[in-house]
């Protein structure tokens, strides 16, 4: 079959008019878009493709964001809801380690089909991407003005005295600092529960992860609270849970380590301060390490490694002064961020309060030469988990995530749970404790509205915010993702192609008309059995071979929670999660009735993704017995969902149990179904 030209595909679909706009006379740039994050580049190529004069902006010199920046280990929720250029990118990834070092390499089956990258990798990338598409850039040029007249943007100007004028204009910052400059309305922090009747906003100190596990007193003299407060401790009042404030999540550097025999030693950062690590050193005491427990395999041995514990890399309470930071603010905290965490490095190699075990296994990290060589191997880019967040006529809430209510005009789909780090440290009952952590899973990927990427009209009448949507705080966790951020920033850019030929308001656009552009641009809006190329239809348990139990045939300790989402679940009706709580509360007992005694094969079925747990703890028991134990990691794709856990002996009967729990895990706990498959 002859392939279609691109010019004959855009006229079968009814796009060559996006490709082609009709312009007015006005300024030289159809589109200006602010902030080289990925969704920033993306829109970038999005724009070029549709045949917009646009100009990428941005107040760094590199492109990528967090992308490029360390986060290599992309939290993407459901890679199936993933479409358009988005998609493209992480094939692109995929295509790399495939070419560069074969099929069959370590690095092609590290990368796990493109989520998982170097972070030179994705710069790169990315970098050739833009070049490709001929994305004009003006790097190191920071906004600091925008000429707002009859509620649009008419022009903004730079630092350097540059100014730029343009017919549209898109905030792909992590910030939302155009936004602010053009005076539309924005929060910063947590609402209270009751703005939106939302339940997981406000504060928080439900959920277990990420909190001391052991008492730590948070004295400067243990036992004497007159003695005052260790560093890092706020004397807050004990709020209730539910209760908004402007406090915000904490940020880190997602940082890249090797264990190469030329790595970069941790250095000892100016303004080094053990005393701002008592808390740990305390904690250590207590028997608990748990620092670099998230570190997740990149291709070449290098790491993508997050925070993890009770104190680990997230420098709580730290990021408060950052949304509205100006540039001066900005730099103080990222220096202190810096000293923060390469302290606690140095601190985990170097102390004598540390104990040996932890300094030799910490030490034998180290940051890869090449890697972020422009800074020593260490991040340039600090990890803004939030910050600003524009208030308009849609706001995406708790209820969107939960599906209790649907947005209109979808523009992309989110599938992260919904999550916050800690906001703050606090007293509790005497002793020290975090406050903020939430992680709560949503009903399989739901839509963002469009309402939610542009201003109230009367605000302004020509911008778009693609990264610091409309959203809570709660919901803001879940949409917040790298791949979500690409696919509302191609979104945003299709709405100008639309607006332009009449000179619109981007709010009076065909709110219809681009749903269907974006469908015909391969972005996935909706999310219905069949939709989802990455899916793997549900498998009848009579099908398999061997002894096949599903979850529903296991005995449950503790209140799991069930779910029927067609891309989630592997064999069965449903699947069972403990929505990443109740953590060491839980437990699922399989209990199969074998037919002979004999040697077989125990799996375990769930469906891997990123936000599962990478260390679930499963015992085989025989009579009581324990016969083997393990982690499994239901984020390994390798395996399809159906993880081997061990070959043995096995009697005849009822006397075998296989136990599933969620203690200590560091995701969502999922049981889809248990395989036995009897062996000659």
């Amino acid at each position: 079959m002859a392939r279609l030209t691109r010019r004959q595909m855009l006229t079968l679909t009814g796009a060559a008019a996006l490709a082609r706009p009709v312009r007015a006379a006005g300024p030289a740039l159809d589109l200006l878009v602010y902030g080289a994050t990925a969704g920033g580049v993306v829109a970038a190529i999005a724009a070029r493709q549709l045949g917009l004069r646009v100009l990428l902006v941005a107040a760094g010199r590199r492109l990528g964001g967090l992308t490029s920046g360390g986060l290599g280990a992309t939290d993407a929720g459901n890679r199936g809801s993933i479409g358009g250029l988005a998609r493209d990118f992480y094939r692109r990834v995929e295509q790399h380690y495939q070419q560069s070092y074969g099929p069959d390499s370590a690095p092609a089956k590290a990368c796990s089909q493109g989520f998982r990258f170097e972070p030179s990798v994705a710069e790169q990338l990315l970098g050739r991407w833009a070049a490709e598409h001929q994305v004009p850039l003006a790097l190191g040029e920071r906004l600091v003005a925008a000429t707002v007249t009859d509620r649009q943007i008419t022009a903004v100007r730079s630092a350097t005295g540059r100014q730029f004028e343009a017919a549209y204009f898109l905030d792909t910052t992590y910030e939302g600092d155009l936004l602010a400059l053009a005076r539309v309305s924005y929060t910063v922090g947590r609402e209270p529960n009751g703005q939106y009747g939302e339940s997981l906003n406000g504060v928080h100190y439900g959920h277990r992860n990420h909190n001391f596990n052991a008492p730590v007193d948070p004295y400067v003299i243990e036992g004497q609270p007159g003695s005052g407060l260790l560093p890092g401790i706020w004397p807050q009042e004990l709020e209730p849970n539910g209760v908004g404030d402007r406090k915000v999540q904490a940020y880190n550097f997602r940082m890249c380590l090797t264990k190469a025999a030329d790595r970069l030693p941790f250095p000892q950062p100016a303004g080094y301060d053990p005393r701002r690590y008592t808390v740990l050193a305390r904690y250590l005491r207590s028997g608990i390490f748990d620092v670099l427990r998230l570190t997740t395999p990149m291709p070449h041995g290098k790491t993508d490694t997050n925070n993890y514990g009770g104190f680990s890399t997230d420098y709580i309470g730290g990021s408060w002064g950052w949304p509205d930071g100006d540039k001066a603010a900005r730099q103080r905290i990222f220096a202190d961020h810096v000293t923060y965490q390469q302290g606690l490095l140095w601190f985990l190699c170097h102390d004598e309060q540390v104990p040996a075990a932890v300094r030799a296994e910490v030490s034998a990290w180290g940051l890869p030469r090449d890697e972020f060589v422009a800074t020593g191997g260490w991040p340039h880019q600090l990890y803004v988990r939030e910050a600003r967040r524009m208030v308009s006529d849609l706001v995406m809430t708790e209820h969107h995530c939960r599906w209790q209510t649907v947005a209109e005009h979808s523009v992309g789909l989110a599938s992260y749970g919904m999550d916050s780090h800690h906001c703050q440290r606090v007293v509790v009952a005497g002793l020290a404790r975090n406050e903020g952590n939430v992680e709560y899973g949503v009903r399989g990927p739901y839509p963002i509205g469009y309402g939610a990427l542009v201003p109230r009209e009367s605000e302004c009448r020509n911008l778009l915010v693609s990264t610091c949507l409309s959203a809570t705080h709660i919901a803001y966790g879940s949409i917040r993702m790298e791949p979500v951020f690409m696919v509302l920033g191609q979104s945003a850019a299709t709405a100008v192609a639309l607006a332009l030929p009449r000179g619109q308001a981007v709010q009076q656009i065909d709110r219809d008309a681009l749903v269907a552009r974006l469908l015909t641009a391969g972005q996935l809006l909706r999310w219905e059995p069949g939709d989802e190329a990455a899916s793997v239809p549900p498998i009848d348990p009579r099908s398999l071979p061997g002894i096949v139990l599903d979850d529903d045939d296991a005995t449950q300790l503790g209140r799991w929670t069930p779910s029927a989402v067609p891309a989630n679940r592997r064999v069965g009706r449903g699947y069972l999660h403990d929505g990443n709580a109740q953590k060491g509360e839980l437990q699922l007992v399989y209990a199969p009735a074998l037919p002979a005694a004999g040697k077989y094969q125990v799996v375990l079925v769930s469906v891997p993704m990123d936000n599962r747990a990478s260390n679930v703890p499963v015992s085989i028991t025989v009579a009581g017995q324990t016969v083997w134990q393990g982690l499994v990691n239901q984020q390994d794709a390798s395996r399809n969902g159906f993880d081997p856990l061990a070959t043995l002996d096995l009697p005849a009967g009822n006397q075998v149990r296989v136990i599933l729990s969620n203690a200590g895990t560091n995701g969502h706990v999922v049981a889809d179904g248990l395989q036995l498959l009897p062996l000659r």
